[in-house]
């Protein structure tokens, strides 16, 4: 059966094979270009973002803030990690004249599947390591935010070559098409079961994979946090894009001793952020569907609403919600709850909540707010998670220098800077030998002092 994406892949294949991708130019070309797509259209943007789920000006503009942001941190770098980085060898090799080199290299073209959560954002991050990293690259935006994917159907080929980056829109086919294709990396941002069947595809051409998942994320407030701090954070990291937010905190664990305070000032917090009615608030967004109301305002157990309760599934509206005193055995804790519904949960002993978050998938993210530095220390130390925060939720995701990514059903690799550029490069090791000095290894070795001839290769 014929691929109807086959030639978009042949046709970037072949530019790649051209190496003129592998110059700085290139990249620096596709940098402008990816720049100037996003300043000029930066209304039209965030247009698309109101229409699709009424996302509030701040978080509209965060999709563009961002990856201008990233864009301008490869070109004030991309001179220094494009350098051929050297390594050591033994002293033995180096005394002979051999030295070690890491070269970073382009995988070839690259496919990048983005989510609905955050289409610019978590569509352009990562194609635009790619593009740094030398890799032409074919895009697929979420066809759940249909106003933003039609914005870069038209936009995309505008501004790039197609054999630089094209972008195809549509669902589930169109996905299992691309999927088919043998890319030279999958870059694929979404939920843990779509990331399996991705994964799944790239095993039948041994392509390397980004999988950027999500999970329920614990948030631990000891009795020593600074609750004022603490819940205001708390309220706009979970409540943010409507909870839509795979870093989201996905439930709290208060001591048990200011448990009640804590929840008193979280309702505060949260009234004061979004008002009495959030259905009127222009800085609360939507569900993205009905279905997705309705999963979340399922999991609204009325007994244990302390704040929230409201939803209106037709209009894709769920209030923020707080459920206490939760527990394990509650909907909102059986998955990841992507929505504005808050389980809160008390705790008596730190250990206990450790054992118990252990005991879960692993997350995309964690967070605790304590001044005790051994609460701390041995919460970091104990519960593995892809990345967070002490004392603050969510903008661990903002920071070029922190790796971003996942660990176990989370995720697998990271990105963001550095480790963005050299995730989506090839790492290319060599040695490189003196031509002038002889080095026998060879047979036959009757006669030979073969300890000596094998001690320059030790340390």
């Amino acid at each position: 059966m014929s691929n109807r994406f086959t030639s978009l892949l042949d046709a970037q294949r072949a530019h790649f094979f051209s190496d003129i991708t592998k110059g700085q130019a290139w990249r620096m070309d596709q940098l402008d270009r990816m720049e100037r797509m996003l300043v000029e259209n930066q209304q039209a943007f965030c247009d698309a973002l109101y229409q699709d789920f009424r996302k509030p000006p701040f978080e509209q503009l965060f999709e563009i803030t961002v990856p201008l942001g990233v864009i301008r941190y490869y070109r004030e770098h991309l001179v220094e990690l494009m350098k051929p980085q050297p390594a050591p060898v033994p002293k033995g090799l180096e005394e002979q004249g051999y030295r070690g080199v890491i070269l970073k290299e382009p995988y070839g073209p690259t496919l990048v599947i983005g989510p609905f959560n955050a289409p610019v954002l978590l569509l352009l991050d990562p194609a635009i390591a790619a593009l740094a990293a030398g890799n032409p690259v074919i895009l697929k935006p979420a066809n759940t935010t249909p106003t933003v994917a039609a914005l870069f159907q038209r936009l995309i080929p505008e501004y790039f070559d197609p054999q630089a980056v094209t972008v195809v829109t549509g669902g589930r086919a169109e996905i299992s098409e691309l999927l088919e294709l043998p890319f030279d990396f999958i870059f694929f941002t979404g939920s843990a079961a779509v990331g399996k069947v991705v994964m799944r595809a790239a095993a039948e051409h041994l392509t390397p994979v980004i999988l950027e998942l999500g999970g329920q994320n614990p948030t631990v407030v000891d009795a020593t946090a600074n609750l004022d701090v603490a819940v205001d954070r708390i309220a706009w990291g979970h409540n943010a894009i409507s909870g839509q937010w795979c870093i989201a905190p996905g439930y709290v664990y208060v001591h048990r001793s200011i448990a009640d305070e804590f929840i008193a000032r979280l309702k505060r917090s949260i009234t004061a952020m979004y008002g009495e009615d959030p259905s009127r608030s222009p800085d609360f967004a939507r569900m993205i569907s009905e279905h997705d109301a309705e999963r979340v305002a399922s999991y609204i157990l009325p007994e244990k609403v302390v704040h929230g309760g409201r939803f209106d599934v037709p209009g894709c509206y769920v209030e923020p919600t707080v459920l206490y005193p939760s527990s394990w055995d509650d909907p909102a804790m059986q998955q990841e709850v992507f929505g504005p519904v808050l389980p809160v949960l008390p705790y008596d002993d730190l250990g206990e909540a450790i054992n118990a978050i252990k005991h879960q998938p692993k997350p995309l993210a964690a967070y605790i707010f304590s001044k005790n530095q051994a609460d701390i220390d041995r919460f970091l130390g104990s519960v593995s998670f892809g990345g967070g925060c002490v004392n603050q939720t969510n903008l661990h995701c903002w920071i070029d220098s922190l790796p971003f990514g996942g660990v176990g059903m989370s995720g697998m690799g990271k990105y963001y800077g550095k480790a963005g550029f050299d995730a989506l490069s090839n790492t290319k090791s060599l040695l490189i030998g003196n031509p002038d000095t002889p080095l026998d290894v060879f047979p036959p070795y009757s006669g030979k002092d073969i300890a000596r001839n094998l001690s320059v290769f030790a340390g």
